[in-house]
């Protein structure tokens, strides 16, 4: 049985499917308009999905596979594969722009000293726009 952590928030197995529907949407270089247009939907339906905020139904779900190639398995959690421990964590990387990215770039420094400078730096820097005034940040 699934525990849910916030009874209003989204289903860890919805945040699941639509976390493995997003990696194969980008996979395959297709955006979500592309893909909303494949499946006769809006492009705002499919962030919906890929967040887990409106659940995939199984036809939806079939179709999406055949727009994306895949088998409507592969969309699904593995058999005894645990539902991710922490929904909200996992809402957060599915809403959050470049969190899903960023994880993906952490998880290929293969040094444990760069992935703790890394941690270092983002812990600081998180501290210190708590700490200011929040001015804008000039782009590099």
């Amino acid at each position: 049985m699934v525990e849910r952590a916030d009874i209003n928030g989204p289903d860890p197995i919805d945040i699941a499917v639509g976390l493995r529907l997003r990696t194969l949407r980008k996979s395959r270089g297709m955006s979500q308009e592309q893909l909303g247009r494949a499946l006769g939907i809006t492009f705002q339906q499919i962030q919906k999905y890929e967040r887990g905020t409106n659940r995939i139904s199984a036809s939806m779900l079939v179709k999406s596979a055949r727009a994306l190639a895949v088998a409507p398995t592969s969309l699904l959690p593995e058999e005894g594969e645990p539902a991710p421990k922490s929904p909200a964590i996992m809402a957060l990387i599915a809403q959050l722009r470049g969190a899903e990215e960023l994880i993906e770039s952490y998880s290929r420094i293969k040094s444990p000293r760069l992935r703790r400078a890394l941690l270092q730096m983002s812990r600081s820097l998180a501290n210190e726009e708590v700490g200011s005034a929040k001015e804008p940040v000039e782009a590099a």
